[in-house]
């Protein structure tokens, strides 16, 4: 049943994953919700319109919390980028990764706090996530993932040059595309920074059963 809580309203859902005990979450009930009483995410350059995306549950969200309930963690620390509801992050913590999620909405760490006491995790790593800035304290990571995050035409610069600052030399770097126009240019950023890139079709069901088209974006140092 849809609550209401400071401004705007939540509801509660069970997120299926492909091979795995379901996620509790607790997410924003619809993209018509926006609540910036203290002008915060105005200041972090979020917009009324985009607002509200990082409380929702996405397909490729969920795609790429299937991936990660297939690879391989012990001994990795990993990054999620731009981790909204965090499905990925949450998933890998339950099994007991070395993960870090990280978002530039005031309101993530809000969300996970509350999703990880619904699934009944131990706490686990947030950090804000400003692609333009440089925080040396974040320090690098052997696996850096992240969904859907090459949704606005500049952010292929920003985030390769994040990413780049941030992996160690053995790097392995994961993002579900749901096949928007601007991966091409980050591959090629990706190249400049000396990473191979592979691509692997996605296509096929989710766990829900709904359809999903996108694609898995592999980099490697070369």
């Amino acid at each position: 049943m849809p609550t209401a809580h400071l401004g705007y309203q939540v509801k509660f859902e069970s997120v299926s994953i492909n091979g795995t005990a379901d996620l509790e979450i607790r997410s924003l009930l619809d993209r018509q919700q926006y609540a910036d009483p203290l002008g915060e995410a105005e200041r972090a350059g979020i917009s009324p319109a985009s607002w509200p995306l990082f409380g929702m549950v996405w397909p490729s969200a969920r795609m790429l919390a299937a991936t990660m309930a297939l690879r391989e963690v012990d001994g990795r620390r990993i990054l999620e980028l731009g981790c909204g509801l965090a499905l990925a992050s949450l998933l890998s913590h339950r099994r007991g990764a070395d993960v870090i999620a990280s978002d530039v909405h005031p309101l993530t760490e809000t969300f996970l706090l509350e999703n990880l006491r619904l699934n009944a995790l131990p706490p686990m790593g947030y950090r804000t996530g400003d692609w333009h800035g440089s925080d040396a304290s974040l320090g690098q990571f052997d696996l850096i993932i992240g969904s859907d995050v090459l949704y606005e035409r500049d952010q292929p610069a920003w985030l390769s040059a994040f990413i780049d600052r941030h992996s160690n030399d053995g790097v392995e770097v994961l993002i579900v595309d749901p096949k928007r126009g601007n991966h091409g240019h980050f591959n090629r950023l990706m190249a400049e920074r000396g990473y191979d890139c592979s691509e692997i079709s996605m296509d096929g069901a989710q766990a829900s059963g709904e359809a999903y088209r996108g694609r898995m974006l592999r980099y490697l140092r070369a």
